[in-house]
């Protein structure tokens, strides 16, 4: 009966350190998952602030093509009015100026004007936020 009584404590004693060699794996195995899975994640993290990032500066870019794209229709539309004028007076403008004041005056005008014209168009994201 003694002998019986030691061996069931014995394999009670092995039972139970097997389970907690099984517990103890579980652990870590659950332990290098949580490790794994914070890398992940910190991986993630890093690649969604490079991606909003870039967004952000492709969305400023945007904004000023848009506004330079703005700008060149207004200048296109300005171009069309004055070709559609010189059309319909057949490039003769009638001017109530007269004599060599009012040559110079076309003349000045005209190259202002030209000299705008050929001015590169400057816009940029800051001023698109006032």
């Amino acid at each position: 009966m003694e002998q019986r009584k030691r061996k069931r404590m014995l394999s009670n004693r092995e039972s139970a350190r097997r389970s907690r060699k099984k517990k103890q794996k579980l652990l870590d195995d659950l332990t290098a998952q949580v490790n794994q899975l914070k890398k992940e994640n910190s991986e993630i993290v890093t690649s969604v602030s490079i991606t909003t990032q870039h967004y952000l500066t492709v969305e400023a870019e945007n904004s000023v093509l848009r506004a330079q794209l703005d700008e060149l229709s207004h200048r296109l539309e300005s171009l069309n009015d004055i070709i559609g004028f010189l059309d319909n007076t057949n490039g003769v403008c009638s001017n109530t100026l007269s004599g060599p004041e009012s040559d110079d005056f076309l003349a000045s005008q005209f190259n202002m004007n030209m000299f705008y014209m050929n001015q590169p168009l400057m816009a940029s994201s800051d001023a698109l936020l006032y």
